[in-house]
């Protein structure tokens, strides 16, 4: 029998798609607390070829998915809805959130390197993703978090761009505990840089506010294939870009942080 890459194309899915089988396939990981090597070995695709799909790095193929659905036997693709009924739901989303419509919020639609100072370390800086794209059930753009060194602590939700502050807000609440990042319009290059309030954990089970700069750059290009996550220490290579990316949000007056002496957050 001829090996399945002979038989199936390698037809990229669209990036919506990719996006929807990434995430029911960390989730079918997560609960059969199978490890991700085990998975690439049953479908019979390499590892590499795996984390690059489920990191947004590259699409899924239709040959990778079928392969994972067989190894996982579990359907990950769904049928798309009818475009009048997709057009009916995505005209305009709510008006707590800006009342934009897809269209006028098209650029912001993409994956972000995300900086900020690390609370865990002094002089480190705490790189992860984030993803923004727009979700057609509830019409608006939503985002999530990916690449995180904690990855249990990950946000997701709701991107707010109201017409009259000029500014994005990325937005989660979780049983009425809210997380917010205010941030400029994006540049020339797509970057937006602002202040995140947060809480962080402190001794024991304390929870800490926290508000500190935060910068999202556009992963595009070389920085597709070369950003780096997790703890960014001094001496590491892509320490001094990152460093300069998040000076930027005091130095350009993205943000102000009153009573803040320089290189505090």
């Amino acid at each position: 029998m001829p090996p399945i890459e002979a038989e199936l194309p390698e037809t990229e899915l669209p990036d919506g798609q990719s996006r929807l089988i990434a995430a029911a396939v960390r989730e079918a990981l997560a609960r059969r607390r199978m490890s991700r090597q085990a998975l690439a070995d049953a479908a019979r695709i390499s590892i590499s070829t795996l984390e690059k799909a489920l990191s947004g790095r590259r699409p899924f193929t239709l040959a990778t998915t079928i392969r994972l659905e067989e190894a996982l036997g579990l359907p990950l693709r769904t049928q798309a809805p009818a475009p009048v009924a997709v057009a009916e739901r995505a005209r305009h989303a709510p008006e707590e959130f800006g009342s934009y419509t897809r269209d006028a919020v098209a650029f912001l639609e993409g994956r972000y390197l995300t900086l900020r100072p690390s609370f865990g370390q002094a002089g480190a800086i705490f790189a992860y993703r984030t993803e923004i794209a727009w979700d057609a059930d509830s019409a608006r753009l939503v985002f999530r978090e990916a690449e995180r060194l904690d990855a249990p602590f990950a946000q997701s939700g709701t991107v707010s761009v109201p017409n009259q502050s000029g500014q994005i807000y990325l937005v989660t609440n979780f049983q009425g505990q809210y997380r917010l990042a205010v941030l400029g319009r994006p540049t020339i290059q797509g970057e937006m840089f602002g202040i995140l309030t947060t809480l962080f954990s402190g001794r024991g089970t304390q929870l800490t506010p926290a508000a500190t700069p935060i910068a999202l750059v556009p992963e595009r290009g070389a920085l597709a294939e070369s950003a780096q996550y997790g703890r960014i220490a001094a001496g590491m290579a892509c320490e001094p870009t990152y460093r300069h990316l998040l000076d930027r949000v005091r130095e350009d007056v993205f943000a102000v942080f009153p009573g803040c002496g320089e290189g505090t957050a």
